[in-house]
């Protein structure tokens, strides 16, 4: 079979070339379903498996979301599951984010070893935001408890009617309808019931959330998604579709800036646009089927496997920093 390796020159990645599409396919279709694109996953693979620690790493990381996101985006759209008010706040926050971080990455992160210590705090937090949601219930609003009682009842009625044996998803009147939008505070209404975050505490975290983001490759969606869910009491049904578009528009920004403006320590940041594409195309395919199948598959479970997966990976690096 060493007739499917292929070597990048960019990145100096030699591998085989079904590998990075798959492992993206894997994880997109997860991690999708809960508005993140897989890219916080993807590069510890990278740094890890394919020996991949250079600062153009997580440039490569914006090149995959700009292949990959699209399809999921797609999806959310047609099922009218997209709160646009809660995307233009989260990408007007984390586009300057974004610029911030390059900088950081390229002047104050270039040695691989202090790299591999800021991934494992950033994956080690998102990780624990993951299982705390799972392991101690956090509080939730009157709507949102509202929400979850009709997706039973939907449950329970779509079983006894077709006797499947997981859950059968939403409703087709399940969409977003945008109640009202201003500086102090946003409102929209989901399956008959009203939600609303304050615009600006979401924009300040946007833009904290670009910054990590940009540090890392990884647009923000990973981080800012649990937020939106635990702290905002935003339905994942709704902040999904938001999480993955903003990631999409700043990670549009990170490539560009990665691509054209010049790096320090005269280590180039040039992202890897051959692997980055190769891994956007396994992200595209696992997207559209993660945020299609994200109504019939249980949330818990996806959670709690990411939770552990990230956990582990956390510790490992920090230990190794150690």
């Amino acid at each position: 079979m060493d007739f499917l390796n292929i070597f990048f020159h960019v990145s100096g990645v030699k591998t085989n070339i079904l590998l990075p599409p798959l492992v993206a396919m894997v994880i997109s279709f997860f991690t999708s379903m809960g508005g993140i694109s897989g890219a916080f996953l993807l590069l510890p693979f990278q740094m890890s498996i394919l020996n991949y620690t250079t600062p153009s790493v997580s440039g490569t990381n914006h090149v995959f979301n700009i292949v990959a996101i699209p399809s999921g985006v797609y999806r959310y759209i047609k099922e009218c599951r997209m709160a646009w008010p809660l995307t233009w706040v989260v990408v007007a926050g984390t586009l300057p984010g974004v610029f911030i971080g390059y900088y950081v990455r390229v002047l104050y992160l270039p040695d691989p070893r202090a790299f591999k210590f800021f991934v494992g705090c950033v994956l080690l937090y998102i990780g624990i935001r993951l299982l705390k949601e799972i392991i101690v219930k956090p509080e939730r609003s009157s709507a949102t408890k509202a929400l979850e009682e009709k997706f039973k009842a939907r449950v329970n009625e779509m079983r006894q009617q077709q006797a499947l044996t997981i859950a059968a998803g939403l409703p087709v009147e399940a969409v977003v309808r945008t109640i009202s939008v201003s500086f102090k505070k946003v409102e929209y209404e989901f399956w008959g019931e009203r939600f609303s975050f304050n615009t600006i505490g979401m924009f300040v975290l946007a833009i904290v959330v670009g910054v990590i983001g940009g540090v890392y490759g990884i647009g923000g969606g990973s981080i800012i998604a649990p937020f939106c869910v635990a702290v905002f009491h935003l339905p994942v049904y709704t902040i999904a579709g938001a999480a993955l578009m903003g990631t999409f528009v700043t990670s549009v920004a990170g490539a560009f800036f990665f691509s054209v403006i010049p790096s320090a320590h005269g280590v180039s940041a040039m992202p890897d646009w051959q692997l980055g594409i190769l891994f956007g195309i396994g992200g595209f395919v696992g997207m559209y089927f993660g945020a299609r199948f994200q109504k019939f598959v249980p949330q818990k479970f996806i959670r709690l496997m990411l939770g552990a997966v990230i956990v582990f990976l956390a510790i490992r690096y920090i230990v190794q920093y150690l």
